[in-house]
């Protein structure tokens, strides 16, 4: 099977399993795990912060950050097409009881202005509060929009002005350094918390870090405790995440690369619509257009048929994502699949 299905699908590599088996384990939870203790330091000086915690999830991340940010009733200032949207099971209700307060950003990233109507009056007690602004990078139904540097300062700024917090959904921070050329650091400054995913393009089999200040450190590991998040000998885990930054970033841009190749193969397939200037980094979003009688749920059934695993969303849209397991040849052999499943390939014209 070709896996353009997520990033998340990556399987760690030999080597990477090699570090896992021959990491130093302790008790995470009494930070005696030298593993994970080395890893929560990369992370912290990766982005700039004084301290991180080892979580299981980029979920579980938001989630702790929303909830040491937060109190009920209060309010999440976001894009609408946010994680915390769409994707994390109404935990930002379910958890910690707040609100989101959506804004209609263009791809994902929306503007300073648009962050200061949305904060609300504090003196006025019949709405909510306006405690948290959170954005993602890159923005995933955003089409894996990088956040530029200004548009993130200008609505961090937004946020001081208003006493708000700032939190940061870094599932592809990574991804976005790197095909920005902007440090981790400088993406991630003037944010409270702010992670990076492990179990995405970096390859590992699980986990993500939430970095924050030492201040705020016990806050985190509070709730992580009260969700079930202490893991113990996790060293074996954490190990893969060591591996990870040290040898798996800078390759990052070539999943960018390749899914460039892919969109611009998707543009010459009579049937897709794609818009090329929206391929940021590893995210390929695409269009079937309406007349050629196949929606995007049934052309996603006929190439898993042919060995290509590619995401349907909604009736007419699709996506693909490269990572590390995909490489040019599994790229031009999901096109082919795509060709031939719109009828412009070999097999319809034999």
């Amino acid at each position: 099977m070709i896996n353009l299905y997520s990033d998340t699908q990556t399987l760690p590599t030999p080597a990477m399993r090699e570090a896992m088996a021959r990491a130093p384990v302790g008790d995470e939870q009494r930070m005696e795990d030298p593993s994970v203790n080395r890893l929560c330091e990369m992370v912290a000086e990766l982005l700039g912060k004084e301290a991180a915690v080892f979580l299981p999830s980029g979920t579980m991340c938001n989630e702790l950050a929303i909830r040491v940010h937060c109190a009920p009733g209060d309010e999440v200032i976001a894009d609408r097409t946010a994680h915390i949207v769409h994707f994390e099971g109404g935990a930002p209700a379910a958890l910690s009881g707040v609100m989101i307060a959506p804004l209609d950003g263009e791809r994902g990233v929306f503007t300073g202005e648009q962050a200061r109507a949305a904060v609300r009056d504090p003196a006025n007690r019949y709405a909510p509060r306006s405690r948290l602004l959170a954005v993602e990078q890159t923005a995933n139904l955003g089409g894996g929009t990088v956040w530029p540097l200004n548009a993130l300062r200008a609505v961090a700024e937004v946020a001081r002005e208003h006493g708000l917090a700032t939190h940061m959904d870094g599932a592809r921070l990574l991804n976005a350094a790197v095909a920005s050329g902007v440090p981790a650091r400088d993406l991630a400054r003037g944010f409270d918390t702010a992670w990076i995913d492990l179990s995405k393009g970096l390859g590992c089999p699980v986990g993500a870090v939430l970095a924050t200040s030492r201040d705020r450190l016990g806050d985190v590991w509070r709730w992580k405790q009260r969700l079930g998040g202490a893991m113990r000998q996790a060293g074996i885990l954490a190990a893969a995440g060591v591996h990870a930054l040290e040898h798996h970033v800078a390759r990052l841009a070539e999943d960018h690369a390749l899914a460039r190749r892919f969109a611009e193969g998707v543009a010459g397939i009579p049937g897709l619509g794609i818009a090329l200037d929206s391929v940021e980094s590893n995210i390929v979003y695409f269009d079937v257009e309406e007349g050629i009688g196949r929606s995007a749920k049934e052309i996603s059934a006929s190439l898993a048929e042919r060995g290509v695993s590619i995401g349907a969303l909604g009736p007419r849209l699709l996506r693909a994502v490269t990572h590390l397991d995909v490489g040019a040849a599994e790229v031009d052999a999901a096109l082919e699949a795509l060709r031939e499943v719109l009828g412009n390939g070999p097999e319809a014209a034999a």
